[in-house]
This record gives structure tokens, sequence and C-alpha cells, in this order.
């Protein structure tokens, strides 16, 4: 009898050995994160390497003297005039008033795109009577909506807003309906068994499981909102309002392309940072749900 028990002992510890050995196995592969240096280094030198050449194609460009020094100007010439240009008060209250736009139409896309892809997903007659609608109106330019909305609002704020919110809302609702259609079948029995009904079911379990597919919808639905921003800012000039696009038309009217090149840059570096959050948002939900590789 008192042998069966350092032999019990033994075994316990022996299997206990065992799962140690699974763990160190399941998490041999994982490592100590680099120094964040490093880390910053290794994401910014591809980007750094390709304005590199970037640059050097268009000074060569500049150089060959395809078009005059006066039509294409060098790198040279832009970043001075985009330094002068960044300096004055009144370039940063035009960036302001395109980001108030920005933020505002796509707030009101996000709230209209959620609202119509939960119930094109819930109600099946409401998904044959216009989900394919949802998807035209995802493929069509935003700008042939320009000359309708100048009808209806007239020359000002309204007709921008109603561009921007019409070429969103349907990138935003396919993306929640995308989300929803591929929410496991096995979560949804789980949900009926913990007695998940009605609004607590798509609070609780429907939407947390359809954010990765949403969140891409609302990174789409902010590209064509930008970009039918930048349109409706060249093509709707409201009086007094001097933003981003406006004061770009201005300087092509005056011939200034230089300038007119500065506000590309403007337009792209914006267009980087809110990718760039969005690229975060995802990555930090990825992360919550294990999804990620660090």
């Amino acid at each position: 009898m008192q042998a069966e028990i350092p032999t019990a002992r033994k075994e316990s510890s022996a299997a206990a050995d065992r799962v140690t050995g699974l763990d160190a196995l399941e998490l041999g592969g994982k490592s100590e994160r680099p120094a964040l240096g490093i880390r910053v280094w290794r994401s910014a030198w591809p980007k750094l390497l390709a304005i590199a050449i970037v640059l050097s194609i268009w000074q060569i460009v500049v150089w060959s003297e395809w078009k005059p020094i006066y039509v294409l100007p060098g790198p040279g010439t832009v970043f001075e005039d985009l330094g002068n240009l960044i300096t004055t008060a009144s370039f940063w209250d035009g960036v302001r008033l395109t980001m108030v736009r920005a933020l505002t139409g796509f707030a009101l896309a996000v709230a209209i795109g959620t609202i119509v892809g939960a119930a094109v997903s819930q109600f099946a007659p409401l998904r044959a009577a216009i989900g394919s609608l949802i998807t035209g109106l995802q493929t069509m330019p935003s700008i042939m909506w320009f000359p309708l909305a100048i009808l209806l609002f007239q020359i000002g704020e309204s007709a921008i807003m109603f561009v921007v919110v019409i070429g969103a809302a349907p990138s935003v609702a396919n993306g929640l309906i995308s989300g929803i259609d591929y929410v496991p079948r096995t979560w949804l029995r789980v949900g009926q068994v913990l007695g998940m009904t009605g609004f607590a079911k798509y609070r609780h379990l429907i939407l947390p499981a359809s954010l990765p597919s949403f969140i891409s919808g609302l990174k789409q639905g902010w590209a064509f909102s930008w970009r039918s921003l930048m349109a409706g800012e060249l093509l709707v000039i409201v009086p007094g309002a001097l933003s981003i696009g406006v004061r770009m038309q201005q300087s092509r009217d005056l011939n200034e392309s230089s300038l007119v090149i500065c506000f590309i840059i403007v337009v792209l570096v914006i267009g980087i940072l809110i990718d760039v959050l969005f690229k975060a948002a995802d990555n930090a939900l990825r992360k919550r749900w294990g999804l990620s590789g660090t």
C-alpha cells in the first residue's frame, strides 16, 4: 500500500510535467517584443523608401524638361511652398472646414448605414427589395450625384453633405450586412440557449461578432466620403468657405501649379493619417479577439 502512494505521486507528477511541456510548446513560438525604436524603424523604412523613390522619379521627370518648370515644379520648390503654406492661419482654417465637413458627413453616413444594414439583415423581404440597390449605390460614382444635389439644395453645404452621405452610407451598410451574414450559426444557437432575443441578441452577440467586417465597411465608407467631399469642394464652391478644395481650385485658376501640388500632398497626408487610425482600430480588435500574431 505504501509503495502505491509514491507510484501515484510519480504518475501525477509526470502528468503535470506533460501538461507543462504542452503549455511550453504552445507558447514556445512567442518571444519578447523588440524595442520600440526597432519596431518603429521596421514599420517606417519601407514607407521612407517608397517616398524616396517617388521623389527621385519626380525630380528626374523635372530634369527631363517634359513640361515647363512653371507647369511641373520640382520637389524642392513644392516643399518650400508647402512649408510657407502651413505656417499661415488661413491654411489651417481651410483644413478645419474640410475636416468638419468630412467628419459630419461620415458620422451621418455611419448612422444611416448602420440602421439600414441592421434592418436589411434582419428582414428578408427588405433584403430582397433593396439589397441589390445598396450595392448599386455603392458602385455608382459620387460625382454623378452633384447635378441632382445642386438642383435639390442649390450651391450650399447641404449639397456637399448630401453627396458625401449617399456616397459613404451604402459601404457602411454592406459592411454590417456582410458581418452579420458571416456570424457563425453555432454562436446564434448558443445565444438562443442563453435566452438572448431582440435588442439584447444584437447588442451582446451579433454586433460584436460582426465588428471585423463592420470596421472594413467603415474604412471603405470613409474612402468614399473623402473622395466625394474633395470632388464636392472643387465643384460646389460655397461663397466665403475657403476649404482645401476651394483654395486648390483658386491656385489652378491662377496657374500656381506648385500650390496645386501642395494641396494634393495635404489631401494625401490626411488620407494616410486616417488610414493609420483605422489600422490601429483593426489591430486592437484583432488583438482583443486573439487573432494577432504578436
